[in-house]
């Protein structure tokens, strides 16, 4: 239905703006915390998750007007913003099309990124077509999306891989 197909992906920006800007993210610096459908809505909203700063021009071509009141009052930098959702992980699940992952490229770094499909509603097959065809990756960073970016963060894949 309408409302799944959009509440899924705003669901999860919500939880991403929550644990930021209730101070959970700072509280818990060693949980790491793994974001389906690249982000939700989060890369689309970049400006409205910096502005509560001052102005400045932190991703190029984003510039915020800094609101310098964030929500519930909080007044944290755009910059430390960034912080938090550049050292989150963001899955491919849903989301491996070109409008989607180039933008979530454009705000967090490829090691941030990792595999995901949501089975069942999408197979792998269709995810690894689509992460493919999207040409938002070259072949050493869809390799890390595939692969070695969750190793990296779940050792145990990687000592798995080797003995299967």
């Amino acid at each position: 239905n309408e409302g799944a197909m959009i509440e899924y992906g705003t669901d999860t920006t919500r939880t991403i703006a929550s644990l930021i800007f209730s101070g959970t993210a700072k509280r818990f610096p060693n949980i790491t915390w793994i974001f389906s459908h690249a982000g939700g809505t989060m890369p689309f909203l970049i400006e409205r998750f910096l502005q509560f700063g001052a102005s400045a021009e932190i991703i190029p071509g984003v510039t915020t007007t800094g609101q310098r009141v964030g929500i519930s009052g909080n007044r944290m930098p755009g910059p430390e913003v960034l912080g938090y959702l550049r050292r989150f992980y963001y899955d491919t699940a849903q989301s491996s099309n070109p409008v989607a992952l180039a933008a979530l490229k454009k705000v967090v770094h490829v090691s941030q990124i990792v595999y995901g499909t949501d089975y069942w509603f999408r197979t792998a097959e269709d995810t690894d077509r689509g992460l493919r065809t999207a040409t938002v990756f070259n072949s050493s960073e869809l390799r890390a999306v595939n692969r070695t970016n969750a190793e990296r963060i779940l050792p145990a894949l990687k000592i798995r891989s080797r003995s299967v």
